[in-house]
């Protein structure tokens, strides 16, 4: 995956969020704890720490630093940060060799940090319009390159139902609702 997935993954969440971004954000997202605003605010923090992860190099940890949304700022300041954090680690991504090496719980590569991003971005974006009562759906194409870089032993299946299914969001045919999950992004 590369910085052309992010930024479209990032396209992706300023369609299904902007036209709604005048609702009260501070209902839960979804199934979450969280509220919209909060779990927006988190995708800005996920996106910016792996952008640092990759250009930092880091080894053994994730840097020691954090990512402060103003509180006072509104819906549509909330997806621009997260929109500027989505091209930050496009960028990133994008310069990284493809064999550089960075710390997510072991080396991972660029690309690994690319599809993170992109599933950080749909899948909080679904929680978001969840909670919003807006109807939509993570793209296939992005949705399939995240699950054969994350999760390669996915069931088949349509893409988003899967990714969904397999993150606690969604039910799957044939498969027991999940309640704990994890991801693989670094190599082995």
């Amino acid at each position: 995956m590369t910085g052309a997935d992010l930024r479209d993954a990032a396209d992706e969440m300023t369609r299904a969020l902007a036209p709604h971004r005048d609702r009260d954000w501070s209902v839960p997202a979804g199934t979450l704890t969280w509220s919209c605003w909060t779990t927006a605010a988190h995708i800005a923090h996920d996106l910016l720490a792996y952008a640092g992860q990759v250009t930092g190099l880091a080894q053994d940890s994730y840097l020691p630093y954090d990512l402060r949304v103003s509180p006072t700022a509104d819906p549509a300041r909330v997806l621009h940060v997260a929109r500027a954090c989505a091209e930050l680690l496009a960028v990133a991504v994008d310069a990284a060799a493809p064999d550089a090496r960075a710390w997510h719980f072991g080396p991972c590569d660029p690309a690994g940090f690319a599809a993170m991003g992109v599933a950080e971005t749909l899948l909080h974006t679904y929680d978001i319009t969840v909670g919003l009562g807006v109807s939509w759906q993570p793209s296939p194409r992005l949705c399939a390159l995240v699950l054969r870089r994350l999760f390669p032993d996915a069931p088949a299946g349509v893409a988003p139902d899967v990714l969904l299914w397999l993150t606690g969001r969604g039910e799957l045919p044939g498969h027991p609702r999940r309640t704990s999950w994890v991801w693989r992004a670094a190599l082995d």
